[in-house]
């Protein structure tokens, strides 16, 4: 009988379920169902309808039932930082409002007049961005204390999805890390500093190690969806998933996880939470086997996504890397860290600004818009790659790309090219991979982590770029 395993992958815009089992010892996935998502305006905010990723995830795991290939386990795992309160009855309050949502302006100024950025790193060793969970509650504490007073649990996205599942509380390493409130050394939260910044530290719940198997279904969401099952706790950030999938042969590598976002990093067994990190923002985010992700946050393939909506979706991505290439010598970059590009009203109108503001010629042409976002990506990765080099003391020979953007031939060429560095593409759907691995790792399914590796490389394709000589 095949034992198949479920991964529920929601990213900021959309969703999915994939299957996957083990057959002829290679793990095979099958896509089941996929949904909607994004942020909607709700009461002066930009939030997640939780309700209704709730009734997609459920409908999902219909489908499973329908097509009788029951999951024995399932997992959830999203993006980071955003969470729900819930109350004693297990009720939400308020909305679920989104990283993207500009309550957590000059929220940083707040936070550094109880402790220096400086000592906030050095205890976290998270970078600072606007929409960490720690600059959220800290903005929810000023707008609404009453919603804090009222809460019995924090519960990030994954979190609180399993709770709605099985109707137990449980609180994941991996997507709690992301938020700037947690212990590398620990392992745990930072109550001292919970308390410090007058939060109610009953509303964290001691973390949960990666692979942990939190309950089984309810039996309200077993009548439901026609079937009963384990739901683990994954490797429930996003980007902790797909570093698990990194189908790499050594121990020692570098990846770039490529979507919406570049995050470019390496795992190592301890945090580096010195000032030179901090200078060149890269964080310490929890893996599995409380691995350290130590990786620099990138504004990735974002930009040109919002390029080409605002060519009103004219051009295919291949049609932009071509237009592209053709006028490869248009000579201006971006800064891709500058926060001016996390959320303009218009992205091309933006990266032109950059570049008249710093004397460069300004793009006028799709194809020299596309140029300009590719090639300062892949500059920027050669600059992240040499600073990650530089703060371990190793030397990577080899980058390899997951996600998405593995399937973005055009940027891992330039990537090659920019960092002298082989590059290795794949598999595109490391995150579900990876949220699946947790799943069988937590089964037995696999001795360990080199194991589980092993089987991804023999499993999916992996495209090689070599850089020109």
């Amino acid at each position: 009988m095949i034992k198949y395993y479920l991964a529920v992958d929601i990213g900021a815009s959309s969703g999915r379920h994939i299957l996957s089992h083990i057959e002829d010892g290679k793990m095979i996935l099958e896509e089941v169902y996929r949904f909607e998502n994004g942020m909607i305006e709700m009461n002066g905010h930009k939030c997640w309808d939780s309700d209704g990723l709730f009734r997609s995830i459920k409908e999902g795991m219909k489908k499973c039932a329908e097509l009788g290939k029951i999951p024995s386990s399932m997992g959830i795992d999203t993006w980071g930082v955003d969470y729900v309160l819930v109350d004693a009855e297990g009720k939400r309050i308020g909305d679920a409002v989104g990283y993207r949502d500009d309550r957590t302006i000059d929220m940083d100024k707040v936070v550094s007049e109880v402790i220096p950025e400086k000592e906030l790193y050095a205890r976290t060793g998270i970078a600072k961005q606007p929409f960490n969970t720690i600059y959220q509650l800290v903005a929810l504490n000023r707008e609404h204390p009453e919603q804090l007073e009222q809460a019995e649990t924090l519960l990030h996205s994954p979190d609180y999805y399993n709770f709605l599942l099985t109707g137990t509380k449980g609180a994941e390493y991996t997507i709690a890390s992301t938020g700037q409130l947690v212990s590398p050394e620990t392992k745990d939260w930072d109550y001292e500093l919970i308390e410090m910044l007058g939060l109610p530290t009953k509303i964290f719940k001691p973390l949960s190690k990666p692979g942990t198997v939190l309950a089984r279904l309810s039996e309200e969401v077993k009548e439901e969806v026609g079937f009963d099952c384990d739901v683990v706790m994954v490797t429930s950030h996003d980007t902790a998933s797909a570093v698990l999938a990194v189908p790499s042969k050594t121990s020692k590598f570098a990846y770039i996880s490529s979507g919406t976002w570049s995050l470019l990093g390496v795992e190592l067994e301890n945090a580096i939470c010195n000032e030179q990190s901090r200078e060149a923002n890269f964080t310490n985010e929890g893996g599995y086997n409380y691995r350290v992700r130590f990786l620099k946050n990138i504004m990735g393939l974002w930009m040109i996504q919002s390029v080409r909506h605002e060519l009103n979706d004219e051009y295919s991505f291949a049609q932009l890397c071509e237009m592209a290439e053709e006028v490869k010598d248009f000579p201006s970059r971006i800064d891709v860290d500058d926060n001016r590009f996390f959320a303009p009203d218009s992205m091309i109108e933006t990266i032109k600004a950059f570049c008249s503001e710093s004397g460069q010629a300004v793009p006028q042409t799709p194809g020299e818009l596309a140029a300009v976002v590719y090639r300062s990506l892949a500059e920027c990765y050669d600059r992240s790659i040499r600073n990650l080099e530089a703060m371990t003391g190793e030397k990577y020979d080899a980058i390899n790309i997951v996600g998405g953007g593995a399937n973005a031939d055009y940027l891992n060429r330039l990537t090659a090219n920019a960092t002298g560095k082989t590059v290795y593409a794949g598999p595109t759907e490391a995150t579900a991979i990876g949220n699946i691995s947790a799943q069988m790792l937590a089964c037995g399914d696999f001795s360990g982590v080199e194991e589980v590796r092993n089987c991804i490389f023999d499993s999916f394709a992996v495209k090689t770029f070599l850089p020109e000589q």
